[in-house]
């Protein structure tokens, strides 16, 4: 088993920039991809953007794309996502996710390990 939790959410401004951390523990040797999803009251969760730990390969959605990056720590098991110029329609829930295999899984919200979520809230 996997456990991941979130830390570095809170309430901003527009065009402020926020760091979220996710730390794995457990079987943090079975993992091969890591990343996040968000989710705002009475929508869909929606993928945010995703690593492989061992290349680094990087996914985005095209929301986020040139203004969120992810990265990761293997040493610590951690992964983050550094999140620049942000807007309004940010605010949501974010959730970190890990899948064993497959990245695309993962992308298409099928992760083997959810964390609990951190609150973003960006205010105009």
């Amino acid at each position: 088993q996997v456990q991941l939790v979130e830390s570095g959410g809170g309430l901003v401004m527009a065009g402020d920039s926020l760091r979220l951390s996710c730390a794995a523990s457990g079987r943090t040797f079975s993992i091969y991809t890591m990343g996040w999803f968000r989710q705002a009251p009475g929508q869909e969760r929606e993928f945010v953007t995703a690593i492989t730990w061992s290349v680094g390969s990087t996914y985005y959605a095209d929301s986020v794309k040139g203004r969120f990056t992810i990265s990761r720590d293997n040493a610590k098991n951690t992964v983050y996502l550094q999140m620049n110029s942000l807007k309004p329609e940010d605010t949501a829930v974010y959730y970190c996710a890990a899948h064993g295999n497959s990245e695309w899984r993962l992308r298409v919200g099928e992760p083997d390990y959810w964390g609990q979520g951190t609150q973003v809230t960006v205010s105009s």
